[in-house]
């Protein structure tokens, strides 16, 4: 089986599923936009500067179609916007095990706020701008088959709750 990880930039995907990965010994971790930034030799913010979003989205699906296909015990994390493409939530829905980081705007605007390779939060970086891109993508996270909130918990309590669910 394979666990994808989904949901917000700053939800905690990359160190959730490093932690998750850290639990479940069988299982390998794989971070989608790193393969894309080792695959191409430049960093997720050159791709979005250079070639734009629209580039940057085939190359996510590559990968997610990539380690989709793949048999092995993985836990994949994936980009914020990764499952708005049609084409990936099939890949990652078909055999694998989809959980939803939900998190708040406020709590992602305090996690992410002095980070600064976000190519989507580079203009008019707020709350309200988180806010509005969840409202755009919750619906599709919805689809996932687990939900874990994840505001004011530490990432040892959301490996535990999504172990429990397992």
């Amino acid at each position: 089986m394979k666990i994808i990880l989904i949901g917000m930039m700053g939800c905690g995907k990359t160190t959730i599923g490093k932690e998750l990965a850290q639990s479940l010994t069988d299982y390998k971790y794989i971070d989608i936009d790193e393969e894309i930034e080792k695959s191409t030799q430049k960093k997720i913010s050159e791709i979005f500067l250079h070639h734009g979003e629209a580039f940057f989205r085939e190359l996510e699906t590559k990968k997610i179609r990539k380690f989709c296909k793949l048999e092995k015990n993985l836990i994949i994390s994936t980009g914020g916007g990764a499952f708005e493409s049609e084409e990936n939530r099939k890949l990652m829905l078909e055999d694998s095990l989809v959980i939803y980081l939900k998190t708040s705007p406020e709590e992602i605007f305090d996690r992410i706020k002095n980070e600064t390779h976000r190519p989507l939060l580079r203009k008019d970086f707020s709350v309200k701008k988180i806010a509005s891109l969840i409202k755009l993508r919750e619906k599709n996270y919805k689809k996932a088959k687990i939900t874990i909130d994840t505001d004011k918990k530490t990432p040892y309590n959301i490996v535990q709750e999504i172990l429990k669910k397992l």
